[in-house]
């Protein structure tokens, strides 16, 4: 197969499966190795993206996805008539952001953060996927271990956990600021 075939292979690979697909999946289906077929990926992703088409390429972790553009969401929700889109409360968000920052995570340690029960919000976390188990710690009692899905990625818009926004605490300078006046003051 000719590299343009192969480039049409992994575009009908992606369409096909409606979810994202591993990177050494279609290395493996197309017969080549891993780096070629990401080269192959992004190649598409690029085109795609540059003829402003309805349909996007994506990454996602080490996963790519075929998925609509954003652009045309009023318009395909037309077609659907898709429910109201759910919204998270607060509290969920506060969860959410939590485990996404300090994953692999459990609900006590969540609790810990918080300073209330978690329960509720990871439990709809989890009904709307975008948290998941992602095995236990190795502590008395084997508490479950939550961390992100690929849902999570997709709907909040970013290529993995790693590439988060840092996070920088309100009064963070203040109180360095403060830190350092006092320092001063008991050193003289």
């Amino acid at each position: 197969m000719k590299l343009s075939e192969k480039e049409a292979a992994v575009e009908a690979i992606l369409f096909a499966a409606g979810e994202p697909v591993e990177i050494e999946s279609i290395a493996a289906v197309i017969d080549e190795d891993k780096a070629t077929a990401e080269s192959l990926c992004e190649s598409l992703a690029i085109k795609y993206n540059c003829e402003k088409r309805g349909i996007n390429i994506i990454k996602l972790e080490n996963s790519y996805q075929m998925c609509t553009n954003r652009r045309f969401f009023d318009t395909v929700s037309k077609l659907f008539r898709q429910p109201k889109r759910k919204s998270l409360s607060q509290a969920v968000l506060e969860v959410l952001a939590i485990i996404a920052y300090k994953q692999p995570i459990t609900k006590t340690e969540i609790e810990e953060i918080r300073g209330i029960n978690s329960d509720h919000a990871v439990n709809r976390l989890v009904e709307y996927d975008l948290v998941e188990e992602k095995g236990r710690k190795s502590t008395p009692g084997r508490p479950i271990l939550f961390g992100t899905t690929d849902e999570f990625l997709r709907v909040f818009g970013f290529e993995s956990s790693e590439k988060l926004p840092e996070l920088k605490a309100p009064g963070v300078d203040e109180i360095t600021e403060a830190e350092r006046e006092i320092d001063s003051k008991i050193t003289v």
